[in-house]
């Protein structure tokens, strides 16, 4: 995860627990504008870690499309 999914991750879970607070607070519309700030946050998050796995995955392909085609050359 990059530095920018960890601080989206930290943003949006402290807003979740803000909008929770004013919900039970009663504050309604606070809690309702800070829930959707804190869910966009989260969605960054999320788009962050399977952004960064899907990266990883690629790279591991390459590798592995790498090691064959250096084995199949050695094999002749």
């Amino acid at each position: 995860m990059s530095g920018v999914g960890r601080w989206s991750l930290g943003a949006g879970v402290v807003l979740m627990v803000v909008a929770v607070l004013c919900s039970v607070l009663k504050l309604i519309p606070v809690a309702v504008i800070t829930g959707i700030l804190g869910l966009v946050a989260l969605g960054m998050a999320v788009y962050d870690v399977i952004y960064e796995w899907l990266s990883r995955a690629e790279l591991r392909r390459r590798g592995e499309r790498a090691q064959r085609a250096r084995e199949g050359r050695q094999g002749r």
